[in-house]
């Protein structure tokens, strides 16, 4: 049996009422819950499924793997936990156990001793005296640390989510060996700490957003069920629509500042932090799992209000999914965590949105399952089998097995996500990702001991994802990359003082107002950001992206500084993993593979990097290259209570490219062309052919034009003229000639102006089409009036005809 909205259904013995899993609304809320007596066993039989999987075949290879990895797991912590009278702790590692990390990784070691005794097929399964040892652990640390009495301190995350929520699955588990004082005691400290989703308990004037209320929602509801508390339950349901406040910080709405998910797909938290693939997934996954939850009970959530979240699955999560993998620009601090990987952070992705079509309408529910299936089936560089939980692989495996669901292609497409300075380009064989920053969108979050090098992460660094290159930024490459030569960057060659080391996490927003870009056809992307340099460093850059069909060009102008160190470009810096020789060719010549070999080359026009792409620099560049084999541990950049990373060396090789801007240097620049997955052969004939050309790149602006698909881009830093266009301020400009079908599309990245005019070097006979927001004159040099204000960054679009 797999898990699904039907055996979840039947599990806990409730009717399937509708197609949705959502609240009546609150004006029926008083007679359903007046008759929801019977339901709290019914819906903690399902909790129960969501936590063990329910039921399934222990012969399955795959199911068999998973509870494998559970009794493992399971059995340590049973081996290690501290069963004795005088016991200080539960484990000599979390010691003292009155320290809240200490004591929040305590219930999550319990939960996962009493999953593996809950569920069927487990070794430790119904051992009277694993159900002994967890009784006696719950209210040793209900004693000695996380009781009603007690004062926050340190991470409030701990008080308010992590040990709370640990705590009640571990009840729900149990629910049938605990006393009736003992339960009492622990909904008393939850009551205490996450009495509801709407406030942080320790600053009451503190809303709760995001991935937090979400969070704290599936508390309030566990413990509303175990307390058999009706209006608990009712209150859990209501926070996902911020019922409260009048749904001002409803999950489920778009949001155009601050928290939640944004129409253009972003999703931020922490109000400038882009965070898709943690917080985000988080929050999918929460409420999915909230939905299931109380799906076709008297606090079913069935307010149309939930396509918001439906949509997300394709607006917001499949842009940025690769393969199974959620890529890292969009992970925040957790990049920095070595038990949270692109693949891991992928894997709870593609769960959530399987349980959440579980209960949705099958308009949505097929499109994600044949996704997910696309997913799963791409990515064995670490399958999904190897990462996911019992309830996940249920989930997976009913997709895998249905042959009426077909693996959906890869993603493609040109998206600039505005709302969280994310530009992502997708081709059918690989995708680029760009982690802008502005005085919007933090450079970084660090904080808690974690992301203790992520200075130069929202600089422009850019992802090249490859479907035969799945392991490039999960195979140990955040603690071995230099954190000072990230690709894509433009960076002084300062020495930082590390990051988030204390209490709490901090973010860095520089100064700049330009960043984003406009798209065209869903297919053409212009990005640009202006560099401002980071506290203590004078270093000005103008960076602009052309993301093209086979094709980026990178370009960069007036690159300044006065600070007495040399400036850099970092065209790449690819992990080429323990062994990996990748064979180097610059103007064709191979360059010898030997570790710890340098090379300069004063006018390089191309070079090719095995197994990765090619690189073309046009104007011909000052390359430098450097193989060389680089040793970090997890530990150095992430010490945090729960997610410190391990002292053991990992070592790693890597191919660096970068142009040497000099010293001090004063309006450089520099442009290179990355061909992904292209071969030497190709990357050579593109060298010499030039199908795109640079027609500018200084600080006025920057241009190209691609001669085979009729496409000119540019972007422009104020009011001026290049390759025939001209715009009346700081604009992204892409214009296409097919034919007689003229193709054009603006925006503002700085979001600076209110109204924008562009002219084009060519007749105009109509227009087929155009956004409210454009207004067309035609004529020998057609005018484009675009209305940019409000529109926080997004793009305008004309059809016209010649």
């Amino acid at each position: 049996m797999h898990l699904t909205r039907r055996t979840l259904l039947a599990a806990s013995g409730a009717t399937a009422v509708g197609a949705a899993l959502v609240p009546a609304g609150p004006a029926q809320a008083a007679g359903a819950e007046r008759a929801a007596g019977q339901d709290f066993d019914a819906l903690l039989l399902r909790a129960e499924s969501l936590t063990t999987g329910g039921g399934f075949d222990t012969a399955d290879p795959d199911f068999a793997a998973a509870l494998a990895t559970l009794d493992s797991e399971a059995e340590e912590l049973w081996d290690t936990l501290d069963r004795s009278a005088g016991r200080t702790a539960l484990w000599a590692d979390l010691s003292p156990v009155t320290d809240p990390g200490n004591f929040g990784q305590s219930y999550t070691r319990l939960r996962t001793l009493a999953t593996a005794w809950a569920t069927p097929g487990a070794a430790l399964a119904g051992d009277a005296a694993i159900a002994d040892a967890l009784l006696g652990a719950l209210r040793f640390a209900y004693d000695a640390a996380y009781h009603p009495e007690a004062k926050e301190s340190g991470n409030w995350w701990f008080w308010e989510i992590g040990a709370p929520r640990a705590l009640m699955d571990c009840c729900v588990l149990l629910r049938g060996t605990l006393s009736t004082a003992d339960l009492t005691d622990y909904l008393g400290v939850v009551d205490r700490f996450c009495p509801d989703a709407d406030r942080r308990t320790n600053s009451p004037t503190l809303s709760e957003t995001g991935a937090n209320r979400t969070d704290k929602a599936v508390i309030v509801a566990l413990r509303g069920l175990l307390g058999k508390d009706a209006a608990k339950v009712a209150s859990a349901r209501d926070a996902l629509f911020d019922v409260r406040d009048s749904g001002r910080n409803s999950l489920f709405q778009y949001t155009s500042s601050g928290d939640g998910f944004y129409e253009d797909g972003s999703f931020v938290q922490h109000d400038v932090v882009a965070y898709t693939g943690s917080y985000g997934t988080v929050l999918l996954g929460g409420a999915a799992w909230l939905l299931a939850l109380l799906a076709g009970s008297p606090w079913a959530v069935d307010d149309p209000l939930v396509s918001v979240m439906y949509e997300a699955v394709e607006r917001s999560f499949a842009p940025v999914v690769f393969d199974g993998l959620i890529m890292d620009a969009v992970r925040g601090r957790a990049v920095s965590r070595e038990r949270a990987g692109d693949h891991r952070d992928g894997a709870a992705a593609v769960a959530a949105i399987l349980l959440l079509a579980s209960g949705a309408p099958a308009s949505y529910a097929d499109r994600w399952r044949a996704l997910a299936k696309g997913w799963l089936t791409r990515n064995r560089t670490t399958p999904f089998a190897a990462l996911a939980t019992l309830p996940q692989l249920a989930l997976a495996k009913g997709v895998l097995n249905d042959r009426t669901v077909h693996a959906g292609a890869r993603t493609t497409g040109s998206f600039v996500l505005a709302g969280m300075d994310r530009v992502v380009h997708r081709r059918p064989g690989w995708a680029l990702a760009l982690s802008l920053s502005s005085k919007r969108i933090s450079a970084y979050e660090a904080g808690n001991g974690e992301n203790l090098h992520g200075w130069y992460t929202g600089d422009g660094m850019t992802y090249l994802y490859s479907g035969d290159d799945l392991g490039q930024f999960n195979d140990g490459f955040w603690p071995t990359v230099d954190p000072y030569r990230l690709p894509g960057t433009t960076v002084d060659t300062r020495r930082r003082d590390d990051l988030g080391s204390d209490a709490g996490t901090s973010t860095y927003r520089p100064a700049n107002t330009v960043a984003g870009g406009a798209v065209l056809d869903d297919r053409f992307a212009v990005a640009a950001m202006e560099v401002t340099g980071a506290p203590g460093s004078t270093l000005r850059t103008r960076k602009a992206w052309f993301l093209l069909n086979n094709a980026v060009v990178a370009l960069g102008a007036g690159i300044t500084a006065t600070d007495g160190r040399p400036v850099e470009t970092i065209v790449e810096n690819r992990n080429l993993g323990a062994r990996g020789q990748g064979r180097l060719l610059v103007d064709g010549i191979p360059q010898p593979v030997d570790q710890g070999r340098a090379g300069a080359f004063g006018r390089a026009r191309w070079a090719h990097l095995d197994g990765v792409g090619g690189y073309v620099f046009p104007e011909g560049a000052a390359l430098h290259a450097l193989r060389e084999e680089r040793t970090g541990t997890w530990r150095a950049i992430d010490t945090g209570a729960d997610t410190a990373g391990s002292t053991d060396p990992v070592t790693r090789r890597y191919l660096t490219l970068w142009v040497d801007h000099g010293i001090s240097p004063t309006d450089g620049g520099y442009a290179y062309v990355l061909l992904p997955g292209a071969s030497a052969a190709a990357t050579s004939v593109w060298s010499h052919s030039r199908p795109v050309r640079i027609i500018a790149n200084d600080s006025t602006a920057q241009a190209v034009e691609d001669r085979r698909t009729g496409l000119t881009a540019v972007h422009f830093w104020g009011a001026g003229s290049a390759a025939g266009i001209t715009s009346s301020g700081p604009a992204s400009v892409l214009v296409t000639r097919r034919g007689p079908h003229v193709g054009v599309a603006v925006a503002d990245p700085g979001r600076t102006q209110t109204s924008l005019t562009v002219e084009l070097p060519f007749r105009v006979r109509s227009v087929a089409e155009a956004d409210d927001t454009v207004t067309v004159v035609p004529g020998s040099r057609t005018v484009l009036t675009v209305e940019v204000g409000g529109s926080r960054g997004h793009t305008h679009h004309a059809e016209l005809v010649q």
